[in-house]
C-alpha cells in the first residue's frame, strides 16, 4: 500500500484514511525524512489526525537539492514538435532547485517572459545515493527511487527557443510546482509505473491527457542508467520525467516551417513569435491550472495540484 508524504511549514505528515497524522521526526529535507521512516511507518497507523484540507501544504521535496529534467519523452509530444519519435536520444537538462514551489502556490510570471507554457510530469524522488557507475536494474530500480510526485515544469518559452537556454527558461522562481504528496511506492506498486495517468486542466479545459504506456519513450530505469555514467543523485534530488502532448506550444505546419528556415535567424524567431502571440492556450494572468496524476483504478493516486497565473 502507498505512503502519501505531506509537508506544511513546521511539520510533516502522512495522509491516512481519517486525515494527516503527523511524523514524530527532526527531519527538515525531504533527505532526512526518507531516512526516518521508523516515524513514517508510525504515523501511518496513527489515528491522531487532522484533516488534510486544514493544512497549508508545502513541496515534499525541499530545496536546495537536484533537479534533473528528461527532454521531449513521449511520443505525442515529440510529434507535436514536429520531429520523429524514433529519432529522438535520451536527453537531459538541469532546473534550479530555486524554482520549487508547493501545488498551490501561485506561477508568477516575470515581466519579461512573454510565452507563459505548462507541462505536467511525473517526478521520480530519490531514496538513496546513485554514485556514478552505480548498477541499475530492473530488480534493484526501487531501491534508489523512493516514491512519485506530480510536477509542472513551466517554461518561458520566449526565452528558451531562440537561445536554446533551457536552464533559465525553467528556471524562475515558481516554476516547478511540486506535491502535494511524495507517494513512496514499494517495488510491485513501481512495476505500476506505466499505468499512470497524467492530466492537467486550465481554467477547466483539458489540455493534456495521456496515460504513460504506449506513450512515453524512456522509462526511469533507461534514465537512470544513462544519469549513472555522468551524474551523481542523492536521497531528496528529483527527476523529472518529461510531458506528453498538449502544451501551448506546437510545431508550425510544415510548409511554414520549410519557408522559415530560409528566413535569416532573427527574422525567422520575429515572425515565429508573431504567431505565438495571437495563440490563446499560452498561460495569462489569472488562469487556474490543475494536474493529477494517478492511475486510472485510484490504487496508486499522486494527488491533484492547483496553482494561479499571476502576471509579475
Amino acid at each position: 500500500m502507498t505512503t502519501a508524504i505531506l509537508r506544511t511549514a513546521d511539520a510533516w505528515w502522512v495522509q491516512t484514511a481519517t486525515g494527516a497524522a503527523k511524523v514524530a521526526t527532526a527531519a527538515t529535507t525531504t533527505r532526512e525524512l526518507l531516512a526516518d521512516r521508523t516515524a513514517v511507518d508510525a504515523a501511518a497507523h496513527s489515528r491522531d489526525t487532522v484533516p488534510v484540507g486544514s493544512l497549508e501544504l508545502l513541496s515534499p521535496v525541499t530545496a536546495p537539492c537536484r533537479v534533473v529534467a528528461q527532454m521531449t519523452n513521449y511520443a505525442s509530444h515529440v510529434t507535436d514538435a514536429g520531429m520523429d519519435p524514433k529519432s529522438i536520444p535520451l536527453t537531459f537538462f538541469r532546473k534550479s532547485s530555486g524554482s520549487i514551489t508547493g501545488p498551490h502556490d501561485d506561477i508568477v510570471k516575470p515581466s519579461h517572459v512573454k510565452l507563459l507554457d505548462y507541462e505536467v510530469e511525473i517526478g521520480l524522488v530519490m531514496g538513496r545515493e546513485l554514485p556514478v557507475g552505480a548498477d541499475v536494474t530492473e530488480d534493484n530500480l526501487a531501491d534508489y527511487i523512493a516514491g512519485l510526485v506530480v510536477t509542472n515544469d513551466v517554461s518561458a518559452r520566449d526565452v528558451q527557443l531562440p537561445q536554446t537556454q533551457f536552464y533559465e527558461a525553467k528556471s524562475y522562481p515558481t516554476f516547478t510546482p511540486v506535491g502535494p504528496a511524495l507517494v513512496l511506492l514499494d517495488a510491485d506498486e513501481l512495476k505500476r509505473f506505466g499505468d499512470l495517468r497524467l492530466s492537467l486542466r486550465v481554467n477547466g479545459e483539458a489540455r493534456q491527457d495521456m496515460v504513460v504506456d504506449g506513450d512515453m519513450i524512456y522509462r526511469p530505469l533507461q534514465a537512470l542508467q544513462a544519469l549513472t555514467r555522468f551524474q551523481r543523485l542523492d536521497a531528496g534530488d528529483l527527476v523529472m520525467t518529461g510531458t506528453p502532448a498538449g502544451t501551448a506550444l506546437r510545431a508550425p505546419a510544415k510548409p511554414i516551417e520549410i519557408i522559415g528556415n530560409l528566413l535569416p535567424p532573427a527574422v525567422k524567431w520575429k515572425a515565429f513569435f508573431k504567431r505565438q502571440a495571437n495563440n490563446p492556450k499560452y498561460l495569462h494572468d489569472g488562469d487556474v491550472v490543475e494536474l493529477s496524476i494517478a492511475t486510472d483504478d485510484g490504487v496508486i493516486d499522486l494527488g491533484s495540484q492547483r496553482t494561479v497565473v499571476r502576471y509579475g
